[in-house]
């Protein structure tokens, strides 16, 4: 008999006649317990979930820094290097933003993460009719390359990782970083950080979109060809899963269509770019959420790796290890903080926090607990700097590299979250792409179905969530909210009126009409013409408006 059989057998024997007569006297909490993929949780694993699988270890798992990658993709972990503290921030004016970097960055913060306003993301100026009531609202106002030399005024840009979110006026706004390195005598090759650059998410979850998914696929891929040739420290795009999770998405909904995303800029960097997949994949990362269910979301991550590495392998025969690597950016889960009794955001955000190391994440953003009220005060923010600092300094869970792993639970789980994963890109090959299901809807319509499936659960106390359907109480939170000064857009549009008076009208006219041209054509890169108009003060309003004039705007489908 070998070792999982008697294993078996002790384990048919321990449930006979040890649990059966607990349970007849003190019968469990619920008759089923899922996680919040749905998966049902047994009572305990051995060894013998994970033979019923054909477990192996050097399959499955490997070693630190190796293929699968399922343990890490550095050999040593946090033990070398910890994860950089990259805190999501940014408000009002630039004056407003460069003030909350220097705060961060002085409390411990290590790397900085550009918050954009949305007449930013969106491509217009910010005295465009549209964008009069959200300037500086949920992000900086970006409208020109002056702004961003004063968000970076006495912060050493070749000494420290920018991660930029945004996505249809990503090209833009990195120009605009790029001139003022340039004018500060930092060359863009010793540039780090990232741009988010994932317009495919914007179709499925979030709604920023300018252009139509042709178009915007091929300014997106332009970006990361243009960064792979002349930015080798620049990390070209974030493939964002965070996005999806925030709209509903379960669990492996989440990895497996940021992972199908991923497949599609891949191909179209490959065709319309002509550059071998190891020239450019080792500077595509990800972004994910972390939740409250600790062990899934552990499992989530480790899945996501497993997967990367195999697709980048088989799917797209990549040679580099580091093309294999799934490195990846984790923030909070911003959906799950609660207005009522605020406070106990802190404690939400620390099990996530402790999820996401646990999970092998290589930067952290904590949400902080007030988040559901205002944008977060100097005080919120810094105790969302110190949770990390003691995960890092004082829990002792970076000492070791995937500590979890071996565990029964957490490699069955892993694997379960994985096949469930794979059923997803199955369906999506099978309708041919990610372009194409979301023009047939179906990612949207899926998250959207997962969403209203959730709020349900939660409005009948299926879900528990302490202050909303459990230990609730009667209360109006008695805490601080940062409130953007209304004066910022007056700020930010006599700035913007002084660059277009003193500019040479002459050079910026010529550099957008050579936008118009290269945009008209199929075989050009867009980057080069948009970074020459930036660094002749053209707006991310004129440019964009350029582009919407030859490519069109989109208008979403009706999914339903």
């Amino acid at each position: 008999m070998s070792d999982v059989e008697k294993i078996r057998e002790k384990l048919k024997e321990w449930e006979k006649e040890v649990v059966e007569p607990i349970l007849k006297k003190f019968p469990e909490r619920k008759a089923k317990f899922l996680t919040e993929e749905g998966i049902e949780v047994k009572r305990i694993y051995t060894p013998v979930d994970l033979a019923e699988r054909n477990w192996d270890y050097l399959e499955r798992l490997g070693f630190p820094g190796s293929y699968p990658f399922t343990r890490g993709p550095y050999p040593t972990m946090y033990r070398g290097r910890p994860w950089t503290i990259r805190q999501y921030a940014g408000y009002g004016s630039a004056e407003d933003t460069n003030e909350r970097y220097r705060y961060l960055l002085s409390i411990g913060q290590t790397g900085l993460s550009m918050a954009f306003d949305l007449p930013t993301q969106l491509g217009l100026d910010p005295d465009h009719k549209l964008a009069w009531y959200e300037v500086g609202k949920v992000g900086v106002s970006m409208p020109s390359v002056v702004e961003m030399d004063i968000v970076f005024k006495g912060i050493p840009m070749d000494k420290i990782s920018t991660s930029m979110t945004i996505n249809a006026t990503a090209i833009e706004v990195l120009s605009m970083y790029i001139a003022v390195a340039e004018s500060r005598g930092v060359d863009k090759t010793v540039l780090s950080g990232t741009v988010q650059n994932d317009i495919l998410k914007e179709y499925i979850a979030r709604n920023n979109y300018i252009y139509p998914p042709e178009p915007s696929m091929r300014y997106a891929t332009d970006l990361i060809i243009y960064a792979a040739k002349n930015m080798p420290k620049w990390n070209s795009i974030s493939i964002s899963g965070y996005h999806f999770e925030e709209a509903g998405a379960t669990p492996a909904m989440e990895i497996a269509f940021t992972l199908a995303d991923a497949i599609e800029y891949v191909k179209w960097v490959i065709e319309r770019g002509k550059i071998p997949v190891d020239k450019f994949a080792p500077r595509l990362s990800f972004f994910f959420a972390a939740r409250t269910n600790l062990f899934e979301q552990i499992a989530k991550f480790r899945a996501a790796r497993r997967m990367w590495a195999k697709i980048m392998k088989e799917r797209f025969g990549a040679k580099n290890p580091r093309s294999m690597m799934l490195r990846f950016h984790t923030q909070t889960a911003g959906v799950l903080l609660t207005a009522q009794q605020p406070l106990v955001n802190l404690i939400r955000t620390t099990i996530q926090a402790l999820a996401a190391v646990l999970g092998g994440t290589q930067s952290l953003h904590v949400n902080s607990y007030d988040e559901a009220l205002s944008l977060p005060t100097e005080e919120s923010v810094k105790l969302s700097i110190r949770v990390q600092q003691v995960l890092l300094y004082e829990a002792g869970v970076a000492d070791t590299v995937d500590p979890l792993a071996g565990s029964y639970y957490i490699e069955w789980l892993t694997d379960e979250i994985e096949e469930r994963a794979w059923k997803i890109i199955d369906e999506i090959d099978r309708l041919g792409g990610m372009i194409r299901a979301i023009e047939l809807g179906y990612p949207q319509r899926e998250i959207a179905k997962a969403a209203y499936e959730w709020q349900v659960k939660v409005e009948k106390g299926e879900i528990p969530v302490i202050g909303v359907n459990m230990f609730v109480e009667e209360e109006i939170p008695n805490i601080k909210v940062l409130k953007v000064d209304p004066k910022v857009r007056e700020r930010v549009v006599n700035r913007l009126k002084k660059l277009r008076a003193e500019r040479d009208q002459m050079k910026v006219r010529d550099r957008l009409d050579r936008i118009r041209r290269v945009a008209e054509k199929e075989d050009e890169n867009i980057f080069e013409p948009i970074l020459d108009a930036v660094k002749a003060k053209a707006t991310l309003g004129e440019i964009s408006g350029v582009l919407r004039e030859v490519w069109g705007e989109w208008k979403a489908p009706d999914i339903f």
